[in-house]
């Protein structure tokens, strides 16, 4: 369940990080609810993932802050053979099958709208990947996208991640890892490239 934060400097020194929190309301509101299972999954996502942006409100206006922190984040909930996601912002989901890249999210930003429309229509000069339209803590309500549910298959290969590791590595080479590897070599592989190719 990555988050990224995106927030200000003070934010960013405070000791009692926000988006630690708001993990631990994503895995309360779990515990509480899955009994055993999530009944409406895509609700459950939506409604999780608003229930946070608003706690990164509060948090802001209970410790005084000047500019409201803002994260980016991906979920996914995995049951009864099927999965459900969620997202907004730029971090990610990807789903590998069969050694192919099946689907992965969207990111909220720009850039990619720009990507997508460019198909369409020309489009003038490309705007910053880092700039996004939507994230949690935002001014206004976070545009949430939530998808399911999909039937996973034997081998399936699922990875969720922030643009620490998608915006130094390919997608053609994090598919590449997840279907060559296990994951518990892909994982660390992507890192450590992730590391070396920010560091380059």
């Amino acid at each position: 369940m990555p988050l990224s934060r995106h927030s200000s400097s003070v934010a960013s020194a405070s000791p009692l990080a926000p988006w630690w929190r708001h993990l631990q309301t994503l895995a309360r509101q779990f515990q509480a609810q899955a009994r055993p299972s999530i009944r409406n999954p895509a609700d459950f996502l939506q409604d999780t993932i608003m229930l946070a942006h608003r706690d990164i409100h509060r948090y802001a206006e209970a410790n005084g802050l000047a500019d409201v922190p803002r994260t980016t984040v991906v979920c996914c909930l995995v049951q009864n053979g099927q999965i459900h996601w969620a997202h907004a912002g730029d971090s990610r989901l990807y789903l590998v099958r069969k050694g192919n890249l099946l689907t992965r999210t969207r990111d909220h930003s720009y850039s990619e709208l720009q990507e997508t429309m460019s198909h369409v229509v020309p489009m003038p000069e490309r705007f910053n990947r880092n700039v996004l339209f939507t994230c949690l803590g935002s001014p206004g309500k976070p545009v949430v996208d939530t998808v399911g549910p999909l039937l996973l298959q034997p081998g399936d290969r699922l990875l969720l991640c922030s643009d620490g590791l998608w915006g130094s590595v390919t997608d053609a080479v994090i598919t590449e890892q997840l279907a060559k590897h296990p994951i518990s070599d892909a994982v660390p592989e992507l890192v450590e490239l992730a590391l070396r190719n920010g560091g380059a």
